[in-house]
């Protein structure tokens, strides 16, 4: 299924997601037998997109998480678009991944970070750098003024975005960030050497 048929599949809120995590994806340039961590599932639609890309996805989030955006039916839009056989689950906490260092060319938090407790988040950002290889990147994508507005409009209560970079002080980390339309895309890269195990 090419991208446009899966946005009228999944609708609007995949479209938006598509059209800013595509920017990201194909500026990143990873192989196509790239590994690729999702965290933080909902309805699987980055993880979705990972896969509508080509790339072969684990994704997860803490079996404790009751929240309104968790254990969500992912595997069913996941079916519905043809992506299902490209995407794994397992249940972690993003502050304490169960993955080995350097397993992962590119790590991915779609919305993920505000919803995590501010003194895990810094924990979180080491555990993505331990997981992703030489030269590796980590993207937090946060929603921008618009995508607040928009999330606010199904959940009031929604809080606002996080700043990655606050957390990535003491890491061997390059930044670049973007924003997007409803996104600001924070892209770190990990350096050349393995010093984060």
């Amino acid at each position: 299924m090419n991208m446009d048929q899966a946005r009228d599949t999944l609708g609007q809120h995949f479209g938006f997601i598509a059209d800013d995590g595509n920017e990201v994806i194909r500026d990143l340039g990873l192989p196509a037998d790239a590994r690729v961590l999702d965290v933080g599932t909902g309805a699987g639609y980055f993880a979705i997109l990972l896969a509508l890309n080509g790339y072969r996805v684990l994704t997860g989030e803490p079996q404790s998480d009751n929240s309104l955006h968790a254990k969500q039916d992912w595997q069913g839009n996941a079916r519905r678009v043809g992506v299902g056989h490209l995407i794994n689950f397992r249940a972690f906490s993003a502050d304490a991944m169960p993955f080995d260092s350097s397993t992962f060319d590119a790590v991915f938090f779609l919305g993920v970070l505000h919803h995590i407790d501010e003194a895990a988040r810094t924990r979180t950002l080491t555990e993505a750098v331990r997981t992703t290889r030489p030269n590796g990147a980590i993207c937090f994508f946060e929603p921008n003024q618009t995508g607040i507005v928009m999330a606010r409009e199904h959940d009031p209560s929604h809080p606002d975005a996080a700043d990655p970079s606050q957390y990535a002080r003491d890491l061997d980390l390059s930044l670049r960030k973007r924003t997007l339309g409803f996104f600001d895309a924070f892209i770190f890269h990990k350096s050349g050497s393995d010093a984060s195990r």
